[in-house]
């Protein structure tokens, strides 16, 4: 089990790893779910909950939902571009079974493996500022607590990797990003967690070269190699 503490200054204190579909928490992310349910009410327009089993050994975490991806079809990575080289992935690994369809009805089910987002509701431009990336964290401790066999995280961004060290009460000095990087935590009931950083597999990196589907593949066999 990997223990972390809910940070004192979360807009609630709670322990829960899944935010109300009414979750207003956040002013500004509240308002756009808004507005965009007003815009395409058959979209989801909620926080999207994490996808996955409570028996998994890896976690992934993104930065939020994309507007037409996740937070259209209401289940992470699902309708982007980004799910698209993710759930490949996933299939690749075995760590996903099905047929991966870019909707939430597709049949696709994970396996030993759980996909979570830093925040959980769509951000104008894709762009969560600090107050919400904390205060959405509450939701991140409590979801890495609640996976008791969990031995991976791999974190997809910079954003996504700041947060989740902050939840585990770890010093980013001490563990700065880099790509395919390992980082071994310990201390506490948080010995033997392995966290890696990936670059985000979004359209802009891939496109750009930053990301190559070779290079999201060496993260995903690093972390096997420490999965069960």
């Amino acid at each position: 089990m990997v223990a972390v503490t809910s940070s004192s200054h979360s807009a609630t204190n709670t322990n829960s790893p899944e935010p109300s579909a009414e979750c207003r928490l956040c002013p500004r992310l509240t308002q756009f779910r808004a507005q965009n349910a007003d815009d395409n009410p058959s979209w989801f327009n909620a926080p999207v909950p994490s996808f996955g089993p409570q028996s998994a050994e890896l976690l992934i975490v993104g930065l939020a939902p994309g507007l037409k991806g996740a937070n259209k079809t209401g289940r992470p990575f699902t309708g982007d571009y980004a799910g698209d080289l993710l759930y490949e992935t996933l299939l690749n690994f075995g760590f996903a079974k099905g047929l991966y369809q870019a909707r939430a009805d597709d049949g696709l089910h994970l396996v030993n493996c759980m996909i979570s987002n830093a925040v959980r509701c769509v951000p104008p431009q894709n762009k969560p500022v600090g107050k919400e990336i904390s205060t959405c964290r509450q939701f991140l401790t409590a979801r890495i607590n609640s996976l008791k066999k969990l031995k991976v995280i791999i974190v997809l961004g910079r954003i996504a990797h700041d947060s989740t060290l902050t939840a585990l009460e770890v010093k980013k000095s001490e563990h700065p990003f880099g790509h395919n990087k390992t980082h071994h935590i310990s201390g506490n009931d948080r010995h033997g967690l392995i966290v890696i950083d990936s670059y985000h597999c979004s359209r802009y990196n891939t496109n750009t070269g930053r990301l190559t589907p070779e290079m999201f593949t060496a993260v995903f066999e690093n972390a096997q190699n420490y999965v069960g």
